[in-house]
């Protein structure tokens, strides 16, 4: 339960029921399903939790409102996102508090999402009225080429708990200024943000029907049938990669348009002509952000022999210093893991690691009391064996290994199926080039530690996913390309 009247009030406000052409309905079997606060594993509130049926309904909503949708002026969409972006931002502290109950993040987290989220909505309000094509004679002289670009359809999104706001706006946004409808399903860890910003879109003067919010436990069994339904154009996922697969399969069927912004498994590479401290405090950033429960985040530290041990006691003390306790509390800096299964598999993994000859530099164990806590860890001399040196780890860990060879730490850096982002860190510009050019990676941290940006097209390469998210191209993906040929 909600420990004090503010959280009372910011839980009490939220829609709990299914948001379907604009109602808010329970689910058509009455089932609910509880949402937690994984600081105290105490369930907030219960939420509906939808049938097939309800899914089929939030189609059909979807369905019905497409052509009106895809007719309304650019410039009428992108004020609806302007409007969307002034409500989130003035309401920033409430849905902080919302977002830090649900998925345990501290609030200085939660805050820095909603500024980062609600800039998709700023960025693609701009975007809605440059929505471009091409008119030009054709080689013959004798006709015209006309090319459109124009709303793709009904769109399905589905996304993840860790992020809970900005994997929302990340999607909804270009769909909104695309003229797409949507239906989409927020992770049923962490519902209650999406379904708050489903009533500031409203407010913000969505039509009825353009975005209908489904939550459900059986994200297959109900999202199932939409996928094959025909009436859904575009699927849009960003979770594990396991998942990804069997959706892509799934949208095989009907040829669908797919974004899959899936797994990570991050290397953090330190040359040793690098600003150490520099690269320390963009390992902190790479690493703790968001608890380390992000796709983004570094989960296999290269660090140059030179300077590997006085990177690692300076990684150590920062990571060691942090302050571990419920997200709504002041001062803290690492709140729980979502939920028991996460936290116990970060043990496993730290566990596999030194049975197999790592050292425990600071954590590694987890705390007794209440909640789903694991303490920032760091790990040295890390056999390449451990099991965290292949998978992905999402959670407070950092795991050294070293290298006395550029050639070495690229192929141990590219030694992974996933290629969503590396990081890398050195003062030479010769070598920042040469090495960026050879990291197989969609996105590079080039001596920072962030590279998520509204502005800029975010994706991987390889099993990391399909398509880019965000920058000048991320409406793209929701946009079909016309040809008429014209003889004049």
């Amino acid at each position: 339960m909600p420990e004090t009247e503010r959280e009372r009030r910011v839980i009490d406000e939220v829609t709990k029921g299914l948001i379907i052409g604009g109602a808010v309905r329970d689910a058509t079997e009455q089932k609910t399903f509880g949402v937690e606060d994984p600081s105290t594993g105490q369930i907030l509130c219960d939420v509906a939790d939808a049938s097939p049926e309800d899914g089929m309904a939030a189609l059909e909503a979807a369905h019905t409102a497409q052509p009106d949708w895809a007719a309304a002026a650019p410039r009428e969409r992108g004020e609806i996102l302007r409007r969307a972006f002034e409500l989130i931002t003035e309401r920033a502290d409430d849905i902080a508090m919302l977002m830090t109950l649900e998925m345990g993040k501290p609030l200085a987290e939660s805050k820095a999402e909603i500024t980062y989220a609600a800039e998709f909505f700023r960025w693609f309000s701009e975007e809605a009225v440059r929505i471009s094509g091409e008119w030009k004679v054709n080689a013959t002289g004798s006709g015209r080429v006309l090319v459109m670009r124009q709303p793709i359809g009904p769109c399905l999104l589905i996304t993840p708990w860790n992020f809970p706001l900005a994997m929302g706006t990340r999607k909804i946004g270009p769909a909104i200024a695309a003229g797409c409808t949507m239906v989409i399903k927020p992770a049923s860890l962490t519902p209650l943000t999406i379904l708050k910003l489903a009533d500031i879109l409203a407010e913000a003067g969505l039509p009825d029907g353009v975005l209908n919010v489904v939550t459900t436990k059986s994200t297959g069994k109900v999202m199932g049938p939409l996928i094959t339904d025909g009436r859904i154009r575009k699927l849009s996922f960003t979770g594990s990669t396991e998942i990804g697969q069997k959706l892509l399969q799934q949208a095989s069927e009907q040829v669908l348009k797919t974004s899959m912004e899936l797994g990570g498994n991050a290397p953090f590479v330190v040359c040793a002509d690098a600003d150490v401290d520099d690269a320390v405090q963009g390992a902190m950033l790479a690493k703790m952000r968001n608890i380390g429960e992000a796709c983004t985040a570094a989960n296999r530290f290269y660090v140059h022999a030179d300077v590997a041990e006085e990177f690692t006691k300076k990684l150590t003390e920062r990571m060691g210093d942090m302050k571990v306790g419920r997200g709504t509390e002041e001062g803290v800096e690492v709140g729980p893991l979502v939920e028991a299964d996460q936290r116990d598999k970060v043990a496993e993994l730290v566990d596999d690691a030194v049975q197999k000859g790592a050292t425990v530099r600071t954590g590694g164990r987890i705390p007794s009391g209440q909640g789903y806590f694991y303490p920032p860890t760091v790990l040295s001399d890390v056999p390449t064996s451990a099991r965290l040196a292949k998978e992905e780890i999402f959670g407070p860990v950092a795991p050294i290994f070293t290298f006395t060879e550029d050639d070495e730490a690229i192929r141990a850096a590219n030694d992974t199926e996933f290629g969503l982002v590396s990081y890398l860190y050195t003062k030479d510009l010769s070598r920042a080039i040469r090495l960026s050019e050879r990291l197989e990676a969609g996105m590079v941290g080039l001596n920072q530690g962030m590279v998520s940006n509204a502005g800029a097209p975010f994706g991987g390469w390889k099993q990391s996913g399909l398509g880019r998210e965000g920058g000048s191209v991320g409406i793209d993906e929701y946009l079909e390309i016309k040809y008429v040929a014209m003889n004049v």
